[in-house]
């Protein structure tokens, strides 16, 4: 299948969050509370000033009040009661690859489905930008479930083979028009065919506004070819590439070729303070999704 069942996005819901069966309190799961650590509260109102005590974060201490009184007090800040959260998913023919367990088209959106369910379940308002075709397919964010599952039933629609596609960049471009500031923003694609020099000044400029996480779905033949004599790919910069996969050192160019593009990445996600992991098409989408939320606890905690 190059793209997964409606049924199934749907049933994702049940991994993203539970409901328990005794009381009305949500019972939340490994996802969800990972969701809420690091995606809640980003956006907070101030509420007081207290004493500080043990166990509370150093970073949030009043250095002014403080000093005044002569021992930490820290402020305390009132999670705001919803934010805009948009999936920006690339649908296009180059995610239908793949050569283990899925394809990229069916990771892509079963991980933009977790995702949205999470943010759903905290209340937030799920919009989606769907990207890779002629025409890009901007849903507004909203409460509503049955907005989130128009967004989860346009992945589950076989792509065209278009000729004329609108771009990673083009689509940036529309988030930039489109999207209220302080919105969450989950690129999902494979990055394979983007030029990242020239999409470095439109993640700028959406990083001043928004918050930014790049979600980079990768396969492994994107770095380890198998043989089978001449292929020709599209490099990033729209330049045909033709590489003999019967050589081994046409093989070992294609790695360092893929290799490189990934590092250019990694860099330009750090030097704009972007977010940026990898769900492989071997992983189990939830398994890869919680290690990536993971690895960016682990950083905050780093640079506190």
């Amino acid at each position: 299948m190059l793209t997964p069942e409606f049924k199934e996005l749907l049933e994702l819901r049940y991994q993203a969050y539970s409901v328990g069966l005794v009381s009305s309190q949500r019972t939340q799961t490994m996802l969800s509370g990972l969701y809420a650590s690091v995606f809640r509260g980003q956006g907070m109102d101030f509420e007081e000033v207290r004493e500080y005590q043990h166990g509370d974060e150093i970073r949030n201490i009043d250095w002014r009040v403080t000093a005044r009184m002569n021992r930490p007090y820290l402020k305390i800040y009132r999670e705001e009661r919803e934010r805009n959260v948009v999936l920006c998913v690339n649908i296009g023919v180059q995610m239908q690859f793949g050569t283990r367990n899925t394809f990229k088209s069916v990771q892509a959106a079963k991980t933009a489905a977790l995702l949205g369910w999470s943010a759903y379940g905290h209340g937030d308002r799920v919009g989606g930008l769907l990207f890779g075709q002629q025409t890009a397919k901007f849903f507004r964010p909203s409460r509503s479930q049955r907005s989130l599952g128009q967004i989860l039933r346009n992945l589950t629609i076989q792509p065209e083979d278009e000729a004329d596609i609108t771009t990673l960049e083009q689509a940036l471009q529309v988030l930039n028009r489109s999207t209220g500031t302080g919105s969450l923003l989950f690129i999902i694609t494979d990055f394979n065919q983007t030029d990242i020099s020239t999409l470095q000044q439109t993640l700028s400029k959406l990083r001043q506004h928004h918050e930014i996480v790049l979600i980079n779905i990768n396969d492994p033949a994107d770095y380890d070819l198998p043989k089978v004599g001449q292929v020709e790919f599209n490099a990033s910069n729209g330049n045909k590439v033709y590489i003999n996969t019967d050589s081994k050192a046409g093989r070992i160019a294609y790695r360092n070729m893929w290799e490189t593009q990934q590092q250019i990445l990694k860099q330009t996600a750090q030097r704009l303070f972007i977010d940026l992991f990898s769900i492989s098409t071997q992983d189990d989408v939830y398994n890869g999704l919680l290690k990536g939320l993971q690895q960016r606890v682990q950083r905050r905690r780093t640079h506190r």
